[in-house]
């Protein structure tokens, strides 16, 4: 099982990752262990999170959201799914 998520960082930013553990690497991302993205943006709360059966299913949704402007990410998270294109 492996998990998408998005971080809300303290400077508004949101940062996702896939993870298998998505609660542990969230704490790793907080004690700045979890990348230079999240090193520099410091991470403030976990606010979604989706399942895949592999790993292979879960980057492709990451790469996908990463190519997403700011308004269709937090409507993600507001409902769930993203805008229609």
């Amino acid at each position: 099982m492996y998990f998408v998520y998005l971080l809300k960082c303290v400077d508004g930013s949101f940062y996702t990752g896939v993870a298998a553990d998505y609660q542990k690497r969230f704490h790793e991302h907080k004690e700045g262990k979890g990348g230079r993205y999240t090193r520099l943006h410091k991470p403030e709360k976990l606010v979604y999170v989706e399942r895949f059966e592999t790993e292979m299913e879960a980057l492709q949704r990451e790469r996908q959201i990463k190519g997403w402007r700011r308004e269709k990410k937090e409507n993600l998270i507001r409902h769930g799914k993203p805008m229609p294109a």
